[in-house]
């Protein structure tokens, strides 16, 4: 069965979000003669690499695979695979911002390349949310030490 209130929560309405703004960045930027230029290598193996592996993780939270597979530390997963994301898509993003020429001869090539800037710095921000909620969630919102050693 399917999870409806998956998707109406935070971590799923960004990962629908990361999905989106990722699948924008590395179409705009494959529409572009992105292989003249190496920087934007990195941008799409970020760019792609991460769309599909948040695509995957959001198909295993809808279908309720973590249920199952209880063993696995789902909260420290999402934790490393967010932290992993936003550093990786910091880079991307100062590498196709840097890599942007307003000057080039064609025109269009720049208009989508400073779009894929714009929505890889969105893409960015949204994985850096994820990974403060994902923080919070893996160590137990907002319970701390002392509260964990009280007993009655």
């Amino acid at each position: 069965a399917l999870d409806g209130a998956f998707l109406c929560s935070p971590l799923g309405g960004l990962m629908g979000a990361q999905a989106v703004l990722g699948l924008l960045v590395w179409a705009l930027v494959a529409d572009t003669t992105y292989h003249l230029h190496a920087a934007y290598g990195w941008v799409m193996f970020v760019s792609i690499f991460f769309w599909v592996a948040t695509v995957l993780l959001f198909v295993t939270y809808l279908l309720q695979l973590p249920l199952r597979f209880y063993v696995v530390p789902w909260p420290l997963v999402l934790l490393i695979f967010n932290a992993v994301a936003t550093a990786l898509y910091v880079t991307a993003f100062v590498t196709c911002s840097a890599a942007v020429q307003p000057t080039s001869w064609r025109q269009w090539d720049y208009n989508r390349r400073a779009a894929a800037s714009f929505f890889a710095g969105l893409t960015m921000l949204a994985y850096g949310v994820s990974t403060f909620l994902s923080f919070r969630a893996w160590k137990g919102l907002g319970s701390n030490a002392a509260t964990s050693q009280v007993t009655d």
